[in-house]
Order: structure tokens, then C-alpha cells, then sequence
């Protein structure tokens, strides 16, 4: 199928890291999703590291009071985002040891409410992250890195694989810059039959451009979960070359 990618106006960025919650952002949220409007996007999902990726809020803090802490980088987007006509939606990223994965679908209060998720499996995580409705994707599944001790993969308790990845194949970028750490990810997604994902894993501006673009704007972030869930129509990019949701070069 031919696609126009002037069909598909409403870009956003679903990896999105902020300095009030994550140690290697450089950004406030704010900052974040002013910059994300401002490059032309439509909205952002905030992904800031979660209790055992690279966070900065204090360890001894009681669980609900680190819930609050952790989500202040999104709730200063979300503020700037009402404030300014642009949608902000909340996600987090987990981490297993160096296997991440993004988190889409619940929020603070369910967080708040949940504290077992902090410590519990892989299976674990896809049944209850499915139980309140969200998705569970497999962030960068090859990437190599010093904190990365091996490249693991759990097809069964994920529904989709972040296949695009701009700081993988994006000129631009500076970090982690392999663009077969992408092309390896979109190969295990057709394999599995799982749904291909884009964002740029973004810690600072100026943005790369990475995300996925939709032919309508997006509601909420459950709503972009059922658009994933449901087979909607997108094209992902990584800021520098655009492919459809197979991962066809457009």
C-alpha cells in the first residue's frame, strides 16, 4: 500500500525522558514539550526511567511519595502541554537488569496503587499492565550498551517492539549510534508478529524527530493504546527517514 506521509499529520513522541526524573536527561519536562511543539509535533509520551533504571529521586523515599516524585517531570509537560494546546501523555520505562521495556497505559494513582509491579517478573509485569488496560513494549531490545548485560527477548509477554529507535539510526545522534540495533529489532518484530514502534529515546533538545505518526490526533494515552491494540494505521520515523508500520522504507 502506497503512503503519502502528508496523510499522516499528527506525530508523537513516545520515548521521552525529563530531568526531574530521569539522572541522564539534560531537560525539565516543560522544556521537553515546549521544544516537541515547537519541532512540529502533534504530542509526547513521557518515559521517564522507573526504581531500577537510571532515575534520580530519592531511593529511601516511602513507595507513594516516590510515585510523586518520579512523575513530576511528566506533570510539569502535562502543565505546559494544557497550557499550550499539545497533548502530553504519561509512560514510564522499566527495567530488568537492562532489559527495558515502555509502559503505556496507567497512571500515578494506579502506580500509587500497584507497588507490587516495582518488584515483580517479566510475566508478571504483562499481566498486570494488561489487567489495567495498557501495553508493554520492548524498548531497544538490541541494543548494546555498558549497562546492557545481555540481549534478552520475551516475545510472548510483550505486544509490541520498539523497532525505530532514533538514536540508533538518526545522523544526528550521538549516542548508541548503530542503526542495526534497528534493523535487528524490526526483523524479531515481523517475526513475532508484533506490532512495530518509533520514538527517539530523547534525553535533551534539539529533538531528533523520531515517533509515530497518525492520520488523526490522538485523545488520550488510551486511546493511543487502542490504536496500537486495534491495528490503526501509522508510519514511524526516526527523524531522518520515514517506513511504514512493517517498517518498509516510504
Amino acid at each position: 500500500m502506497d503512503h503519502d506521509i502528508k496523510d499522516y499529520p499528527y506525530l508523537y513522541e513516545t520515548h521521552m525522558h525529563t530531568s526531574q526524573a530521569s539522572a541522564c536527561a539534560r531537560q525539565p519536562g516543560a522544556a521537553m514539550a515546549k521544544a516537541a511543539k515547537d519541532a512540529g509535533y502533534a504530542g509526547v509520551i513521557v518515559t521517564d526511567h522507573s526504581w531500577y533504571g537510571n532515575h534520580c529521586i530519592d531511593h529511601s523515599l516511602p513507595w507513594e511519595q516516590w510515585i510523586e516524585a518520579f512523575c513530576m517531570g511528566y506533570e510539569d509537560a502535562k502543565r505546559w502541554g494544557d497550557e499550550n494546546d499539545f497533548s502530553v501523555f504519561f509512560g514510564y520505562e522499566s527495567n530488568y537488569g537492562g532489559t527495558e521495556f515502555l509502559i503505556y497505559g496507567v497512571d500515578k494513582e494506579w502506580l500509587i496503587g500497584h507497588p507490587q509491579i516495582k518488584d515483580i517478573s517479566i510475566e508478571g509485569q504483562f499481566r498486570l499492565i494488561h489487567e489495567a488496560g495498557g501495553l508493554v513494549i520492548h524498548a531497544h531490545p538490541y541494543r548494546e550498551a555498558d549497562y546492557i548485560k545481555e540481549i534478552r527477548l520475551f516475545p510472548e509477554y510483550v505486544d509490541g517492539v520498539e523497532a525505530v529507535n532514533a538514536t540508533h539510526s538518526n545522523p544526528k545522534s550521538e549516542k548508541h549510534n548503530r542503526a542495526v540495533f534497528d534493523q535487528y529489532a524490526a526483523e524479531y518484530a515481523r517475526k513475532y508478529d508484533l506490532p512495530l514502534m518509533a520514538g527517539s529515546d530523547i534525553h535533551d533538545i534539539p529533538l531528533l524527530g523520531g515517533g509515530m505518526a497518525f492520520k488523526r490526533k490522538l485523545k488520550s494515552i488510551e486511546d493511543f493504546c487502542q490504536a496500537i491494540r486495534t491495528g490503526e494505521d501509522y508510519i514511524l520515523t526516526n527523524g531522518d527517514k520515514w517506513f511504514d508500520k512493517h517498517g518498509g522504507l516510504l
